[in-house]
């Protein structure tokens, strides 16, 4: 049983779709993903800076362009045929890491790539707004015990927005509250400041789901063609609507991963394909989900090495039903 995950931000690094556009395939699907969000993605993924992609309202579009486009190299569509058809053929489950979520949708079909792109860029404007409004950030919690972890997250007026497994929790908050958390953390764990605009998964982004929800009321989701897990719980979304509900609410409400990991585990994934640009996704992966094979696509380079686990793990050998996976 094969899952395919798409990463989440942080994950983007300069010029990182460089090798990616020598693909013919590849650069009209980020081309149309430029004209749908109104940023040039290519120059994004090849020449601008750090600094420049570390922008939420740049990040976001680009981290959603990326994973699709690098399906469709995998599956060697070009960028108009729908995603979510293709993909119903070869994959089981698939799930997306708060922003990644949205790109897991339109594999699953209850997005087009158009749609995921246009929402994506709505939420990444909105985030970036939301975050200017207050001196907020992330960081990571590394190790320790985990009970003590949530208790002094609690104490410092902090949120665990994503917990990701593995001894991984992100803490979320004023950077006032982060500074003194860092200054006296938990026994055995280390606390790694996150390069990111703001307490993204908190009351702090409100705002932002308020925009997002405007723009998907204009959306009208399909039915899962692939059973997409929710950040939300882990769960199997049950259907378009539900699961497009819960990646608005997503950007003001943790993210779970810990428990999608739990349920890949729990429906016998194993097989794993994280999409460009992959790495942390499948690092998680490698501690939580023993015996799971993983690939993750980095390059052009990993092209064969994804489609080979496709074929020896996906769903032509394994078939499975949103609804088998949902009960």
């Amino acid at each position: 049983m094969l899952v395919v995950v798409c990463p989440g931000q942080g994950a983007q690094s300069p010029g990182m779709l460089s090798p990616w556009l020598e693909l013919p395939t590849v650069a009209a699907s980020i081309a149309r993903a430029s004209q749908t969000t109104g940023l040039d993605l290519v120059a994004h993924g090849t020449t601008s800076d750090a600094d420049t992609i570390r922008d939420t309202a740049v990040a976001q579009p680009l981290l959603v362009a990326s994973a699709l486009a690098s399906l469709r190299a995998v599956l060697e569509l070009d960028a108009d045929a729908p995603l979510g058809t293709a993909a119903a053929a070869s994959v089981d489950l698939t799930a997306g890491h708060s922003v990644g979520e949205l790109a897991a949708a339109a594999i699953a079909g209850v997005l087009t790539d158009d749609e995921a792109l246009r929402l994506v860029a709505v939420r990444g404007a909105a985030m970036a707004r939301a975050a200017a409004a207050t001196p907020t950030g992330m960081s990571a919690v590394l190790g320790g015990d985990p009970a003590e972890v949530l208790a002094a997250l609690d104490a410092h007026g902090l949120v665990p927005a994503n917990v990701n497994g593995g001894g991984q929790v992100v803490a979320a908050g004023t950077l006032d509250a982060l500074a003194a958390f860092a200054a006296a953390p938990p026994a055995r764990t280390r606390v790694v400041a996150l390069q990111v605009a703001g307490a993204f998964h908190t009351t702090h982004m409100a705002p932002a789901v308020d925009e997002l929800r405007a723009a998907a009321n204009a959306v009208a989701p399909g039915e899962p063609l692939v059973p997409l897990l929710t950040n939300a719980d882990g769960t199997v979304a049950p259907s378009g609507a539900r699961a497009l509900e819960l990646i608005v609410a997503q950007v003001a409400n943790p993210v779970r991963w810990d428990l999608c990991q739990e349920t890949m585990v729990a429906h016998g994934v194993t097989g794993l394909l994280e999409l460009a640009p992959g790495g942390v996704l499948t690092g998680l992966a490698r501690r939580t989900l023993p015996g799971v094979e993983t690939v993750a696509v980095k390059t052009p380079a990993d092209l064969d090495a994804a489609r080979d686990l496709l074929s020896r793990h996906g769903a032509a050998s394994s078939p499975a039903t949103t609804q088998e996976l949902s009960s």
